[in-house]
């Protein structure tokens, strides 16, 4: 898929463990393992930007676009 998530390195980056984001998002950590491993087909808006607030970072530091060959 040529959207990548770095929303680990972002995590690490910000000293933020998975479990603490999920639950100032509002999101289970279920969903949110999917979304760090990239196997979600979508994300909402709201979510992505309680993440970024969280985080405090753009969208583009957690999503990323490589092109297939």
């Amino acid at each position: 898929m040529p959207i990548v998530v770095n929303l680990d390195a972002m995590l690490a980056k910000r000293k933020v463990r998975g479990k603490e984001l999920a639950a100032k998002v509002g999101i289970t950590e279920q969903n949110l393992s999917l979304l760090r491993t990239g196997k979600v087909k979508g994300i909402r808006f709201g979510t992505l930007e309680q993440i970024c607030a969280v985080l405090e970072c753009q969208p583009g530091d957690i999503l990323e676009y490589v092109a297939e060959e």
